[in-house]
């Protein structure tokens, strides 16, 4: 089963919950297009999240979802908003979400964790979850030490003593990583970053000509030392981060540094001084383009590339 029949849409590709990013009106938006449409709480209060539940219902009738930063003071009030609003979806990200999970499954949620490593997936998957999200460090945003590559066969080989389902993250742009990610096991991919350059993803235009900008190597990783690893692009920002970091910066300099980064990134178009997260697929997005034809290239190109194998090993 692909994950586009498990949740009733029409493209095995669900949007990342990017915080400050994914509003209401975009995860409404991603839905309209095909895929899943996440609203990405992370930025947001418990009541504005409320709030964008709202607006996402009013934008669209197909499936949507939320996704809630376990490290949010307002968490467990989040998690009694998805429940109560009956979300058909809820993902999670930096955390353990399994004091949740039966609530948001009694509430007919299906639910899925994001996590870095094989053992927070079982741990999960023995608090009845319906899959997990597996997501390697090339993605953008907080990550964890594992590739993509490396990270999505030994999750779907520890899931499938759980009959447990996985979705590939992390380094996802186009159709022939789509098809790699069927090819490890998943049954679809969550992507964000090549979403950053749609017509409708509500950035500022300066943030969405710094991905175009972006080149194969232009992202960084700040807080690796603090434990704290989040994946931005390279600007003056990250750069001093990085060598305060080195240096030996107490924790309260390295958030002075960060503090407020990515609302002036999305919001005032800040591309110097704020947090431009994005993962390492930034330099495969080329021109901006509407979220549909985002989608359909994406499965246009997985069609091709199966096509191209099944006739190449047939010779």
């Amino acid at each position: 089963m692909r994950l586009n029949d498990m949740l009733g849409i029409q493209f095995p590709i669900i949007q990342g919950g990017m915080a400050n990013i994914a509003t209401g009106e975009f995860a409404a938006a991603v839905s309209n297009a095909g895929a899943l449409g996440l609203i990405g709480a992370g930025g947001m209060t418990a009541d504005i999240l409320r709030q964008q539940i709202r607006v996402c219902r009013e934008r669209t009738d197909r499936p949507f979802g939320v996704n809630i930063m376990l490290m949010h003071p307002q968490a467990p009030e989040m998690a009694r908003i998805v429940a109560e609003e009956q979300i058909p979806v809820v993902t999670t990200g930096a955390g353990n979400p399994g004091e949740y999970v039966a609530m948001w499954k009694e509430a007919g949620c299906k639910v899925f964790p994001v996590i870095p490593a094989v053992a927070l997936a079982k741990r999960l998957a023995d608090r009845g979850v319906d899959g997990v999200i597996a997501e390697g460090t090339e993605s953008g945003g907080h990550v964890g030490e594992m590739t993509t590559m490396a990270l999505i066969p030994q999750v779907v080989d520890a899931m499938a003593e759980y009959g447990l389902p996985v979705i590939a993250a992390g380094g996802i742009a186009d159709g022939r990583q789509l098809t790699a990610a069927f090819a490890l096991g998943a049954i679809g991919v969550q992507v964000g970053t090549c979403l950053l350059g749609s017509v409708e993803c509500p950035i500022h235009d300066n943030y969405k000509a710094a991905i175009l900008k972006a080149k194969d190597s232009d992202t960084i990783v700040t807080g690796r030392f603090g434990g704290t690893p989040v994946r931005v692009l390279k600007n003056r920002m990250s750069r001093e981060y990085v060598r305060q970091e080195k240096a030996g910066a107490t924790k309260e300099e390295l958030e002075h540094l960060t503090l407020g980064g990515l609302r002036r990134a999305v919001f005032d178009g800040d591309t110097d001084t704020g947090s431009v997260m994005a993962g390492q697929v930034a330099g495969m997005v080329r021109e901006i383009r509407p979220l549909r034809v985002i989608f359909e290239e994406m499965m246009a190109q997985s069609q091709a590339c199966l096509e191209r194998l099944e006739k190449e090993s047939g010779r």
